[in-house]
């Protein structure tokens, strides 16, 4: 999504210097303190949704249902907020977005608390927080480059590797946990909510910027088009984000929906169980990040970020065999680990080749083809699970994955761009832009 700086063009394109130098940055460091902090509460909120719904019914379905609510708005408004991120100005849209899913939570906390929640009322709302995560991601992605000099950004995707497991899989659904078993989800709801005012906070205490994108000819229309056509140009991003369409159909919804269906019903577990599962994944991703951040990327990078994505997929069939919670923790950190360590290649390599400009538009593009048919991998796990049994469909949910990603680095001229013989594909220039030159 940026430049091609020269601090990423040595081999790899990280250094071993400290992780820690992007929060010496002041708007870096203040972005993230609330970001860390918004993470901590929806790593409360995974635990706390899953729990709520099957406590009001207790069967995959209703959290597949859940799950597609939300789902389908994020997927819905990613273009135009994708487009947003690159006209306005990007830490404006993040506010806005935040207050938007802040009051949806707070909403679901006060029914909560007070006895009144049902399932309707959570389908309205989770979809409410999913429209309004549609706006906050593409923006998030791309204003990191306006807050941070180019040398930086390497070890700005390895921070953000490490904190975000940290808060979203390690220590927030651990904390969910506590908290669900002390104060019951309503309270989990609430911490969650007052995580977004922190986060709001946060980017209202960044210093007052111009408007990152800077785009003010043309339209969304026009923008999202361009994005499309930089895509479409370019296999590494086509083949990747259809490979992840067909992977996650095949996977997340089972993973999403019947992991904590297992723990509840089959390991007859608790809350807490639940909340250590996740974060047995976040100190896998943790370790992933650590280990990346300090060493120099391959050469291949392509193959090894295909060849860890495998693996990580045939870990959610672990989840189908897995007969204690302690073995589900084992699956869950061997899930996290390699899927981290592919996600920082895949973030490097379109740091390296991605114009700027086009960097909220390409960053939603990837979430909208990636996440595309998710409502479906939803949809179907509870029949799928109800037919076959969940163990099965864990099972086969994850060796299908695992297919569909293998299968994809072998498409023509995938790998082209790893072997030096071609370089990513120049911007289209626009016909208002060509009528400057």
């Amino acid at each position: 999504m940026q430049h091609s700086y020269e601090a990423l063009d040595r081999g790899g394109g990280f250094s071993r210097t400290n992780l820690l130098a992007p929060l010496r940055h002041r708007d870096f460091r203040v972005l993230w303190a609330g970001m860390t902090v918004s993470l901590l509460g929806d790593g409360m909120f995974l635990v706390a949704m899953a729990w709520q719904v099957y406590a009001l019914s207790n069967a995959p379905t209703a959290l597949s249902i859940v799950a597609i609510s939300m789902t389908v708005p994020h997927i819905a408004f990613l273009l135009v907020g994708g487009a947003w991120s690159d006209r306005f100005d990007r830490r404006l849209v993040m506010l806005y977005a935040d207050g938007v899913r802040g009051l949806a939570i707070a909403t679901m906390a006060v029914l909560a608390l007070t006895g009144a929640l049902r399932l309707s009322h959570m389908i309205v709302l989770v979809a409410v927080y999913g429209a309004g995560t549609a706006f906050f991601g593409p923006s998030f992605d791309a204003i990191v480059p306006d807050v941070l000099p180019p040398d930086l950004l390497a070890q700005a995707n390895s921070l953000d590797q490490f904190i975000r497991p940290v808060a979203l899989r390690l220590a927030g659904p651990a904390l969910g946990g506590l908290v669900v078993g002390l104060a019951g989800t309503g309270g989990a709801f609430a911490v969650d909510a007052a995580s977004f005012a922190a986060s709001g906070a946060a980017l209202l205490a960044m210093h007052v910027r111009p408007p990152s994108g800077g785009r003010t000819g043309g339209s969304v229309v026009g923008d999202i088009r361009e994005g499309f056509a930089y895509v479409r140009s370019n296999v590494w991003l086509w083949g990747t984000f259809l490979a992840a369409t067909f992977a996650y159909l095949a996977f997340m919804g089972p993973a999403e929906v019947l992991l904590p269906y297992l723990v509840k019903n089959e390991l007859h577990g608790s809350a807490h169980d639940l909340g250590f599962v996740f974060a047995a994944g976040g100190i896998g991703a943790i370790g992933a990040a650590a280990l990346m951040g300090h060493r120099t990327l391959p050469r291949r990078t392509i193959t090894f970020m295909y060849a860890t994505w495998t693996v990580a997929t045939v870990a959610v069939a672990g989840y189908g065999i897995a007969t204690s919670a302690w073995q589900l923790m084992i699956a869950c950190l061997v899930f996290n680990a390699l899927e981290t360590a592919g996600t920082i290649v895949w973030a490097t390599m379109k740091q390296q080749h991605i114009p700027a400009r086009l960097l909220g538009r390409v960053s939603s593009l990837d979430w909208l083809i990636s996440i595309g048919l998710l409502p479906i991998s939803f949809a179907l796990t509870g029949p799928a699970s109800a037919a076959f049994g969940v163990r099965p469909t864990l099972i086969v949910a994850g060796i299908a994955g695992a297919v569909v990603t293998l299968a994809a680095l072998f498409l023509p001229h995938m790998r082209d761009l790893e072997r030096g013989t071609v370089a990513s594909a120049p911007v289209p220039i626009r016909r208002s832009e060509a009528n400057l030159v």
